[in-house]
């Protein structure tokens, strides 16, 4: 049977492996040694750093701050943030050899743009610490005893036992990468709730078959994709880049809305979600450009700023002719076009679930931690980090900021001594 472990890390991923590392640096900070093993129960360490950002990890973003979070309160959130913010985060980096370079959209890519470059350093840093990394480690069970944890494996390996355990599962976004919400069990059997509500976020939404959008597969543009509630509340609008597809929308604006929308629509059943395909534009500003027309075409003036086929979409479905001149245009077709334009609603069926959604809304709400060390408030020597805390960010690097800073947290705080010594 092992020795009792100073720490134990149930999750490799980026918040687990920078909880690994901070603990193990903090310790020796104070003159100490401790022994730290994080566990992981999937087959390909780091999945989810290896996937992100097409392949080259988006690791950061150049501006984080509480409002690009949704979940726990921004107060609460903005604490963990700022105990690392993304300047310790870019030094972080830089020590361990990886350089960030900042791209036009504020994103920050390893100057590699290869994402095993961010993976082989920390788990270099992991060697050089002495932590152990050891998968495929799934873990089945945790509990208290005493004030220790006793770690049941999944595969009938010897238990682990530990002082200290940071829980760093994540949560239910891509399963395959060995995040399938089993940590919310792990959680609650400690103590914890978790929120009601625990939903794909940054995920495609599936249209409704027959809608012309499933027609405009690989079409992308700007747009401004905005959740409406029944009474015509705007909630949430986010604009950049959007894609349509053979199974509905996606692309950033898309998949920052997703959570907004699906949250929304359980709450309200007539939620929209809402397109306007020219952003800043009004339905008043392209009336006034369709009632002078002139000779020109509809879709001659549409194409000048719209996808040729979006273009023609959009007339077939306000029952507009596109070779129709501006002396023709009757007004209620032309309204018809304005508003489809400027303010398309579009029948949402289902989003894509959990395989392709980038991150999981809801989990463990964060006022059950003390935020200075992210320990659990109802079982002393727990804490927690990452995903499986009710936080989730828009795309863009959010997400790992998120990672980062509150696995430094956890890790310091899972670190530090006693009070007994």
């Amino acid at each position: 049977m092992d020795p009792v472990l100073d720490l134990a890390v149930i999750g490799a991923g980026a918040a687990g492996l920078m909880a690994a590392i901070s603990g193990a640096r903090a310790a020796r900070e104070s003159g100490r040694s401790i022994r730290v093993v994080a566990l992981d129960g999937a087959r390909t360490l780091g999945a989810k750093i290896l996937v992100a950002g097409g392949g080259r990890c988006n690791v950061t973003h150049h501006a984080v701050d509480e409002s690009a979070y949704a979940g726990s309160t921004p107060g609460a959130i903005r604490k963990v943030l700022r105990a690392f913010d993304v300047a310790r985060t870019v030094a972080f980096f830089r020590e361990l050899g990886v350089e960030l370079k900042r791209e036009e959209t504020g994103k920050l890519f390893p100057v590699t743009d290869d994402a095993r470059t961010v993976l082989d350093a920390l788990l270099r840093e992991c060697r050089r610490l002495g932590i152990e990394v050891r998968y495929p480690w799934r873990v089945g069970s945790v509990r208290a005893e005493g004030d220790r944890f006793v770690i049941e494996s999944a595969s009938g390996a010897d238990p682990v036992r530990a002082r200290r355990v940071v829980l760093a599962t994540g949560g239910r976004s891509l399963p395959r990468s060995g995040s399938d919400g089993h940590g919310y069990a792990i959680a609650r059997a400690l103590g914890h709730s978790t929120t009601e509500r625990i939903l794909p976020a940054l995920v495609p939404l599936v249209v409704r078959d027959g809608h012309f959008v499933r027609s405009l597969s690989g079409v992308t543009l700007p747009a401004t994709v905005e959740v409406r509630s029944a009474t015509g509340k705007r909630l949430a609008a986010f604009t950049n880049s959007t894609l349509c597809t053979h199974f509905g929308l996606s692309g950033p604006s898309v998949l920052d809305a997703s959570r907004y929308y699906l949250h929304a629509r359980l709450d309200d059943p007539g939620a929209a979600l809402v397109i306007n395909w020219l952003p800043g534009e009004s339905f008043e500003s392209i009336d006034a450009v369709l009632q002078n027309l002139g000779p020109r075409t509809v879709l001659g003036v549409l194409r000048d700023r719209l996808p040729e086929r979006l273009a023609r979409a959009l007339c077939e479905s306000a029952g507009v002719d596109p070779s129709t001149r501006g002396a023709s245009l009757a007004r209620g077709p032309r309204r018809a076009l304005a508003h489809g334009v400027t303010g398309c609603v579009i029948p949402i069926d289902s989003d894509r679930g959990y395989t392709y959604a980038e991150v999981t809304a809801g989990g463990v709400p964060l006022d059950e931690l003390d935020l200075a060390t992210m320990e659990s408030r109802v079982r002393p020597g727990l804490h927690l980090a990452g995903e499986i805390c009710d936080v989730d960010g828009r795309i863009g690097g959010f997400n790992f900021q998120w990672a980062w800073a509150g696995g430094f947290v956890a890790g310091r705080g899972a670190a530090a001594p006693s009070p007994a010594g």
